[in-house]
């Protein structure tokens, strides 16, 4: 048997594979690669698509709409759905979205869904090892509305070698010879990639942000209200002082339980909106997504769907991150 370990292609990613966790990626690869497999066999849908549509919808299985529910490609009800459901806020508060007992019951839906839908057909036209014409042409039949969503797809596909697994199904690769996908170990146990490293282009420094100055009380960005409270502030006199449920301006800033603020920080008095002002916003050292989406007015959860991002991800200075309608793909 020959198995191969990879880490180097890890080490060295780029930027939109980092918006995940690299080794929630590969925890994800490993336990839904038969799946995607198995797919391909019943309906022809590429394993090497399926796989990095379903790392992509679910932030890598972390999502919140993919725990509650196993839907790993963010199907909505439709009118014709009987099955059960969840409600979770997407374009609109509270929408519908189908739920499944298992995630092979998701993986089905999705394979049926394509194979069924006359828009996909052209796309079974195609030859099944194309995983690049098959992410374009998943945009250019309106599976997503990202305008980046097909070399996303085609990124995750390369990064992971995602390919190995529609060759699986293909009979082309043997089982036993699949690269299998490992997080990389300690830097104490890794080869020395520096003459690798060192050939990368070198990031361009980024000085600190700098300090900002806002206004004394009340005043608005992106068109909704809010003040600077300063650091050791209560919430809840907050609250008070502008007649706001305490749950409500918990809700409008992000914050989960939060009674004191730990730091000087913007402080919305309504919800903030889904799109920021700018296309885009570059981080500067020491930002974290809470603090992007406070400076910006925008939904920490939009922030993240836009940018493909799980909460927990800490961004890279330099990175630009969307703030407009620019992820989320659409059934």
């Amino acid at each position: 048997m020959r198995v191969f370990t990879v880490f180097l292609m890890f080490c060295l990613s780029g930027l939109a594979t980092a918006a995940q966790p690299t080794n929630d990626i590969i925890e994800y690869i490993n336990t839904y690669k038969q799946l995607a497999i198995e797919e391909m066999h019943r309906t022809g849908v590429p394993a090497s698509i399926t796989l990095a549509q379903g790392i992509h919808e679910t932030y890598a299985g972390k999502s919140e709409l993919v725990l509650k529910s196993n839907n790993h490609f963010g199907i909505k009800c439709k009118s014709y759905w009987t099955g059960k459901k969840v409600y979770h806020d997407d374009d609109a508060r509270g929408e519908c979205f189908r739920k499944y007992d298992k995630p092979d019951q998701s993986y089905r839906d999705h394979s049926d869904f394509l194979k069924a839908g006359e828009r996909y057909a052209p796309l079974f036209k195609l030859d099944p090892e194309d995983y690049k014409g098959w992410a374009q042409g998943l945009k250019k039949a309106g599976y997503a509305t990202n305008p980046k969503y097909a070399p996303i797809i085609i990124k995750l596909v390369e990064d992971y070698n995602l390919q190995q697994y529609s060759l699986i199904a293909l009979g082309k690769m043997a089982p036993e010879d699949e690269i299998i996908a490992t997080v990389p170990k300690p830097a104490s146990d890794v080869p020395d990639i520096s003459a690798f490293v060192r050939q990368q282009d070198a990031l361009p420094e980024i000085a600190p942000p700098p300090s900002r100055s806002y206004p004394t009380g009340e005043f608005t960005i992106n068109n909704t209200r809010v003040i600077f409270a300063r650091q050791g502030t209560a919430m809840l006199a907050i609250a008070q002082e502008y007649d706001i449920p305490l749950r409500k301006l918990l809700e409008f800033n992000d914050m989960e339980g939060e009674e004191v603020l730990v730091k000087d920080q913007l402080v919305y008095l309504q919800r903030k909106r889904r799109t920021g002002t700018n296309d885009v916003h570059v981080v500067s050292n020491g930002e974290t997504l809470h603090d992007i989406s406070q400076a910006e007015a925008i939904r920490l959860a939009d922030l993240l769907e836009y940018n493909n991002l799980h909460k927990s991800v800490q961004p890279t200075v330099g990175d630009k991150l969307y703030l407009k309608a620019m992820s989320r793909e659409k059934l």
